[in-house]
């Protein structure tokens, strides 16, 4: 027999005893499972993996999606935290989207590996998914999910403590901060005594309003002391809340202005129309009603309705009486003011002078922004915004007309807008502050001649009472 045959017959015997170790493994195992219960086997292997935890250098936390019925928080946080860390080199990796208002999210396929450093201290991630065994389908109207998915965080056992006491709780913060800056805002509308919400897309930010930099930057350093100061109000025992009015002639900016507020502290806004609202009762439900971390606004507060006064004949006390002023006062700095926490509450006045000095008094509007014409400072941020230009050879002439005539940021903006061509646009921008400039001048001369002529006529008239008794005897006579 050649050495190819006797190859070929070594070959065939080492596959006919694998078969039959195969077989004999099968078999025995077939009869174990038959004759061991289940749950001597569960106690084998919990057995086994508590000996390996012990000989092993590592631990593991295991982070469930879902706890019971609920959505675990820890869960969601980590795939934030994660997603924003994300190895791009991965062989697999998870894209998702769930709202076209936001940006697509880059995460962890299932099987996949992530390594993430804290503080000199190396943490593994692993997404594990596994098939929910207990049930797959839709039962009594109660659904449970065909895949049960998990985070595993595995380290060396000697930084267990830091991992529960100082990663996680980093990972839950960051994943906080994350949610804050791309959650998409909203603004709520009051009908009845419920607040109906609408996403708030306003782009306005500070850095395209239209406002004197000294003040912007005075009203951005005051918003960022104020969101850091939750222990500060708690001992000085004052509601976490601050209160802005927003005072200046129509088109100045007042409304940009809160939606800039909104977008640099990432807070909801509720527009509160005070015309749709009858009781005290309902001013009550509506304000409890905010969340916090939001901004009240009170646009045209001077003109929307006529606030009872506690002294008003009308005013007969209790709960269900109309709305009053001492109503919306309670709210602003009373009792109910603690209510919720970190809260803005602006006003808006186009005549700030017709306001009851109890709305604007310290402690309840903290700061007073006036909201005035369009400066030369404004005007540069408006033909960054529009133009893209920071300087041009037109605009020594336009800030000496900005400086001679009243003319808002809104009307400013709107000739910007007309022309693509910044030469077209500055043009027909000086050709509109010089037509108010004059006219302007001739509606003061035509003031000047009005009053004389109106001088004229009371001297005049003033000289025929001072004639007409002795006129009239004279004719009677």
């Amino acid at each position: 027999m050649g050495s190819y045959d006797k190859a070929i017959e070594s070959y065939k015997k080492t596959l006919t005893m694998a078969a039959s170790v195969a077989a004999s493994v099968m078999l025995v195992r077939g009869v174990i499972n038959e004759f061991v219960p289940h749950e001597v086997w569960n106690f084998l292997f919990s057995g086994l993996n508590q000996l390996r935890s012990r000989v092993s250098p590592h631990h593991t936390i295991v982070i469930e999606e879902n706890e019971g019925f609920c959505t675990n928080q820890v869960f969601d946080a980590v795939r934030t935290y994660l997603a924003s860390r994300i190895n791009t080199n991965m062989q697999r990796l998870r894209v998702s989207r769930v709202d076209e208002s936001k940006n697509i999210m880059v995460s962890m396929e299932a099987g996949e590996e992530m390594i993430d450093k804290f503080d000199g201290t190396e943490f593994k991630w692993q997404l594990v998914c596994r098939e929910n065994t207990a049930s797959s389908s839709m039962n009594n109207n109660n659904f449970r999910q065909l895949e049960m998915r998990s985070y595993e965080l595995h380290f060396h056992k000697d930084y267990k403590d830091k991992a529960l006491k100082e990663y996680l709780p980093f990972i839950l913060q960051k994943a906080k901060e994350i949610n804050e800056h791309e959650r998409t805002l909203k603004i709520y509308m009051n009908e009845g005594d419920m607040w109906c919400p609408v996403d708030l897309h306003h782009p306005s930010t500070f850095d395209t309003l239209a406002m004197d930099s000294e003040l912007k930057q005075s009203l951005m350093d005051d918003l960022a002391m104020f969101v850091k100061r939750r222990d500060y109000y708690k001992r000085i025992g004052k509601a976490w809340k601050r209160g802005y009015l927003l005072y200046g002639p129509p088109g100045t900016g007042k409304s940009s202005l809160v939606a800039a507020i909104a977008n640099y502290l990432k807070f909801d806004v509720y527009d509160l129309e005070l015309t749709e609202v009858r009781w005290n009762s309902t001013l009550r439900r509506l304000l409890i009603g905010m969340s916090n971390r939001s901004i009240l606004v009170i646009e045209d507060i001077d003109c929307t309705i006529e606030l009872q006064q506690r002294d008003d004949n009308n005013y007969a006390g209790g709960d269900d009486e109309k709305i009053t002023l001492s109503g919306l006062l309670n709210f602003v700095d009373g009792l109910w003011s603690t209510s919720g926490e970190e809260r803005i509450i602006v006003f808006t006045t186009n005549y700030k002078e017709r306001l009851d000095p109890a709305l604007t008094r310290p402690g309840r509007m903290d700061m007073h922004i006036h909201m005035g014409y369009c400066s030369p400072c404004g005007f540069r941020v408006l033909v960054r915004n529009y133009h893209s230009i920071d300087n041009h050879a037109m605009f020594p002439e336009i800030d000496g007309l900005l400086k001679e005539v009243e003319v808002t940021p809104a009307e400013v903006a709107e000739v910007l807008m007309k022309s693509d061509i910044t030469d077209v646009a500055l043009e027909g921008l000086i050709e509109f502050l010089k037509g108010k400039k004059e006219r302007a001048t001739e509606g003061e001369k035509e003031g000047e001649n009005s009053g004389e002529e109106k001088d004229l006529l009371e001297l005049e008239g003033g000289e025929s009472r001072i004639m007409t008794p002795t006129t009239t005897s004279e004719i009677e006579d």
